[in-house]
């Protein structure tokens, strides 16, 4: 494919957290080894988050030196615009080179959904709309949030991660190509030395539930009720949760810890981009479960932070979203329903772990390199350009 100019979206300044970093950065560094002429912008509309100061920021000095700092680090120090939206001020680009850019790129891929008015930057060719947050953002759409609506078709092309879309996740009219998250394997090589305990990096609540037609979509809390006894039934593994205190429901860490996990607070463990790679390699597998409107959907979404796991080739035991129709399982990955396929999963990865270590290391090989991943998505993007087919799923 002849070299493009893109501009990636996301929200690394606006949530300067290790794990969000990753899940933006890979689009945007995977992109640039791949020889495109790469920008990053964010323009969410919104007040970013302070993690200093644990709260909504009072200014935005912290993650503009924050997103600065990341982009000099991947060689994108003079790529990078970010608007903040008291006074409409820009970071970054300057405005006449800013400008300059959104006149020449050929594509635009809105991460997340993550650009408050993609429509300020329709002159671009291509809109690329990517749903890292299927079910939900199914949900949405059909619930007839108006605002939310006229973004997402806004885009020419929409992605989601939801590669398998089932009848539980309701019609929007629109066409959802199987995408996922792009992993850069030169910064995800293995340890050779594991650690002992099963991990994870979690929200205990996002948002709150969706309800569409009789059907609950709910969050983390709803799932991990299921499994709150498993310490006690696999006594022989550490089990730790870094799990935060819940946006709309407090998170019970007494009574985790009292079932026996070991909880920590991601602000302690993996607050920033190294430290969040540092926790995911020194962990010996990871155990996790999904969204409750995930698991309800069956989209066949995976977490992006799972392949991360992958990638630094830890194992995973992760609750099957329908990712098993997609992807292979049963080593490396091993997805678990019920709480005795839980068990039993952690018990063969612990009786097999070199076999699922390296599983996990070639499953991410095939399926997560970012060098694949992108360019699947660019040159289904540029086919629909042109009017060619492609693997779509209409919902």
């Amino acid at each position: 494919m002849n070299k493009l100019k893109i501009i990636v979206t996301g929200l690394i300044g606006q949530y300067p957290l290790g794990g969000v970093t990753w899940d933006y950065i890979q689009y945007a560094l995977g992109l640039k080894l791949m020889g495109h002429d790469v920008y990053y912008f964010e323009d969410t509309g919104q007040w970013p988050y302070n993690p200093v100061e644990g709260g909504v920021a009072k200014d935005c000095a912290f993650n503009v030196e924050y997103l600065g700092s990341v982009m000099d680090r991947f060689g994108l120090g003079d790529r990078w615009a970010y608007h903040f939206p008291w006074q409409s001020q820009w970071f970054g680009l300057t405005d006449r080179k800013r400008q300059a850019v959104v006149h020449s790129s050929d594509m635009l891929i809105n991460v997340s959904g993550t650009l408050a008015h993609p429509e300020h930057y329709r002159r671009i060719p291509r809109l690329v709309y990517i749903d890292s947050d299927p079910v939900f953002t199914q949900v949405k759409l059909a619930r007839g949030q108006n605002d939310f609506r006229r973004m997402v078709d806004m885009h020419d092309v929409h992605f989601s991660f939801g590669e398998h879309l089932s009848d539980a996740v309701p019609a929007t009219g629109l066409e959802w190509r199987p995408t996922r998250q792009p992993v850069v394997l030169s910064e995800w090589q293995p340890e050779n030395t594991a650690g002992t305990a099963f991990t994870t990096v979690m929200n205990w609540t996002s948002y709150k539930p969706l309800e569409f037609n009789g059907r609950v979509y709910a969050q983390k809390d709803v799932e991990f009720e299921r499994f709150i006894d498993l310490p006690g039934m696999v006594p022989e593994t550490t089990l730790e949760i870094a799990v935060n205190t819940g946006k709309t429901r407090r998170t019970p860490r007494g009574l985790l810890s009292q079932k026996g996990w070991h909880v920590v607070h991601p602000d302690d463990v993996c607050p920033h981009i190294d430290s969040y790679r540092t926790y995911i390699r020194s962990s010996r597998a990871e155990w996790s479960v999904a969204k409750n409107g995930y698991v309800v959907g069956q989209s066949g979404w995976f977490s992006c932070r799972s392949a991360c796991y992958l990638a630094a080739g830890r194992p995973v035991v992760v609750q099957d979203t329908g990712f098993s129709k997609v992807l292979p399982t049963g080593t490396g990955i091993v997805p678990f329903f019920t709480l005795q396929e839980a068990i039993d999963g952690i018990r063969d990865v612990e009786s097999r772990y070199d076999i699922h270590r390296k599983a996990a290391r070639d499953i991410a090989e095939q399926y997560f390199d970012s060098s694949l991943v992108l360019a699947q998505l660019l040159e289904v993007s540029m086919a629909s350009a042109t009017g060619n087919t492609a693997t779509t799923r209409t919902s």
